[in-house]
């Protein structure tokens, strides 16, 4: 990896950036530089096209050790706006095409699936979530193993996919320590 280092004059950023406050710094780098395989616990995220909700699932697993998953459809977890809700994830999260992760897989459901954290969730394990209208369409539920929802006794009837997400990666290290 080739690192190089430049001043620029801060105007030049002004014009590149796309944030109200331009950046002080601006890093490059190839895609291909970015780390890829698999965890034992992934996010596979199916056709999340929101670049928010990619990036703050990417600081997600960050924070768990988890990797990502990706299909098609889903948002550029390189774009702007998912590098600036990673927070920096991006270059520490493993990440694969939405196929690859083994383990039982287990579609994360707004509700009629077993309670999370009565899940038995076992060595390897990928957690797929759907988009936030659409979810899971019912030839990717079908290849799950298991269906699993998150406990809401307040009554909401569905959780944003990142912060359900997060929850659910939560829940597996809680329930993995204990």
């Amino acid at each position: 990896m080739l690192v190089a280092e430049a001043d620029v004059a801060p105007e030049l950023l002004a014009e590149v950036s796309a944030l109200a406050h331009p950046p002080r710094v601006v890093a490059v780098f190839r895609r291909d530089d970015l780390p890829r395989e698999t965890r034992p616990v992934t996010l596979a995220l199916w056709r999340v096209g929101d670049p928010g909700n990619v990036g703050t699932l990417l600081r997600a697993a960050d924070a768990f050790g988890a990797g990502v998953a990706l299909s098609e459809g889903c948002a550029d977890p390189a774009g702007p706006k998912a590098v600036r809700a990673s927070m920096g994830s991006l270059f520490r999260v493993l990440l694969s095409a939405f196929d690859e992760p083994s383990g039982k897989r287990v579609a994360l459901v707004p509700s009629g699936g077993i309670p999370l954290p009565e899940l038995d969730a076992g060595r390897e394990i990928v957690l797929v979530l759907g988009a936030e209208r659409e979810g899971l369409p019912p030839e990717v539920l079908d290849r799950c193993d298991e269906r699993a929802s998150i406990p809401q006794p307040g009554g909401g009837e569905s959780l944003n996919v990142a912060m359900a997400g997060a929850i659910a990666l939560y829940e597996l290290a809680r329930s993995n320590s204990a």
